[in-house]
């Protein structure tokens, strides 16, 4: 196979050159019958591919034609036995990754920093959690990965688990050792199931950590659109053969994924594969240099301190993706938040993620030097107009979250009966719903867990200070949903 193929977008566009006419679905039918300033601005390329799983085009569900080519050509760049296409972003990939493995019952031992998804999965499934508690990096605020030999104590405690699910890199691109983690769960025999959505990128560059498939995982799901160079909500999902099975996994995928897929995201998904086949190093390379030329000048600026290699040297942080900057902003007596809404607002720079102490912005191969010079224009100016609040001799404490003791399963509290309850007087009781701060959607409650005073503050910190918190059904976080306590007859 020759990865500067690309089966499935040129199978669209050899399709609508015949200009067929059409008596199938998308009713648009090519932008005709669509408002004509939206189709103005998407364009009449865009709309011509937006087409259906008809005969000619393959079909996702049971590919044999030309997804089945592209789907292929990605297992091989990405070094796995199989690749399958996701439309339903990193998350439905992770939903069929967990699933495909574990059932009611069935015991998974996880990270209690996982994204929603892996919890959601676990609903669905009726798996048991069995959570490992990450490394806490009590300066940044911010959790990072597992280590081998807390996996090894997880599986030796639950040698009938079902899978082990590792985050590599984490939003923040900290990577544990992950070859090291695997080989220990082969060891019983469990499969290693893999969080990629932040690691499309890190296979193609050795300066980058490992990838799940070259570590030897048995399954990773992967946000091509995220870091790979695809259109957002299309990721893919690798397999290697072996404790896991390929015809299983696609049996779930297939269960989670709409009938009606998208083309423009499916092919996305085949242009990005070449071009990552073909030039990833190169790509890879040139985000890198950017990333570290930048890190070097914001770590010049008063106040400011972004995340290098100094990081490493835990059994935690085994390894970092340098095109990630995670810029702490505590000491100018600042708000993550705070940040990205100045920054937004003077220099219109939009952040990827900010929470109560940094902010972090991602460097991609899309990125030039223009735009690093305006972030760090924007951070010298940032830094003085606010150094006269900083905080001197002083160390910001850092309020972090309590991990919560585990009641019932993710699913029993999830379908139990339940009651609505004032937030402040929830403490103690067992909640029946997530509360997250998105992003990254790591849960600060998941069903099941018993609410406590500590997470209850830290989540009106976030409120205070204007982060998303997300998840419970009254939005004004008025209200929690917690299981019915049933008082005794006096």
């Amino acid at each position: 196979m020759s990865q500067l193929e690309t089966p499935l977008f040129t199978g669209l566009l050899e399709h609508i050159k015949k200009n067929p006419i059409q008596f199938h679905i998308p009713g648009h039918k090519k932008g005709t019958g669509m408002d004509p300033q939206f189709r103005e601005f998407i364009g009449e390329n865009a709309l011509a591919i937006d087409l259906i799983n008809i005969g000619p085009l393959d079909d996702l569900h049971q590919p044999k034609g030309m997804i089945k080519r592209a789907q292929e050509l990605a297992a091989e760049a990405f070094g796995a036995d199989y690749t399958f296409f996701s439309v339903q972003g990193t998350s439905g990939a992770i939903m069929a990754m967990v699933m495909s493995v574990a059932g009611p019952g069935d015991k998974i031992i996880v990270p209690r920093n996982v994204h929603k998804s892996v919890m959601s999965a676990i609903v669905f499934s009726g798996a048991t959690p069995i959570f490992i508690h990450p490394e806490i990096d009590k300066e940044l605020g911010i959790s990072h990965g597992i280590t081998p030999e807390a996996v090894e104590k997880a599986l030796k405690q639950h040698p009938d688990a079902k899978g082990v699910l590792v985050i590599n890199p984490t939003y923040f691109g900290i990577a544990g050792d992950l070859k090291k983690i695997v080989e220990i769960a082969h060891s019983f025999g469990v499969p290693v199931l893999v969080d990629e959505a932040h690691g499309a990128h890190i296979h193609f560059h050795e300066d980058l950590p490992l990838s799940a498939m070259q570590a030897g995982a048995d399954m990773s799901a992967s946000s091509v659109h995220k870091l790979g160079g695809s259109m957002t909500q299309s990721s893919i999902l690798n397999v290697r053969e072996g404790l896991v099975s390929a015809k299983r996994v696609q049996s779930i995928l297939s269960m989670l994924t709409t009938t009606s897929t998208s083309y423009l995201l499916l092919a996305s998904l085949d242009v990005a594969r070449k071009r990552l086949a073909t030039e990833g190093r190169k790509l890879a390379e040139k985000a890198i240099r950017l990333a570290e030329e930048t890190r070097k000048q914001i770590n010049e600026i008063p106040y400011l301190y972004c995340v290098g290699k100094e990081i490493l040297g835990t059994k935690a942080t085994y390894h970092y993706d340098p095109t990630k900057l995670t810029i702490s902003v505590k000491e100018l007596g600042l708000t993550g938040y705070d940040v990205e809404k100045w920054l937004r607002e003077t220099y219109n720079i939009e952040v990827e993620l900010s929470d109560l102490y940094n902010i972090l912005c991602i460097v991609t191969p899309g990125d030039t030097e223009r735009e690093m010079n305006i972030l760090v224009t924007a951070l010298r100016h940032l830094s003085e107009q606010f150094r006269h609040q900083a905080a001197k001799g002083v160390k910001p404490k850092v309020l972090l979250p309590d991990i919560p003791a585990l009641a019932l399963t993710p699913r029993d509290a999830f379908y139990a009966e339940t009651e609505v309850v004032p937030f402040n007087e929830s403490a103690g009781r067992i909640i029946a719903e997530f509360i997250m701060v998105y992003p990254p959607g790591i849960p600060i409650f998941i069903p099941g867990e018993i609410i406590t005073q500590e997470n209850l503050d830290y989540i009106k910190k976030n409120l205070e200070v204007g982060l998303p918190v997300q998840g419970p059904e009254d939005d004004t976080l008025q209200t929690l949903r917690v299981i019915k306590e049933y008082k005794p007859i006096q």
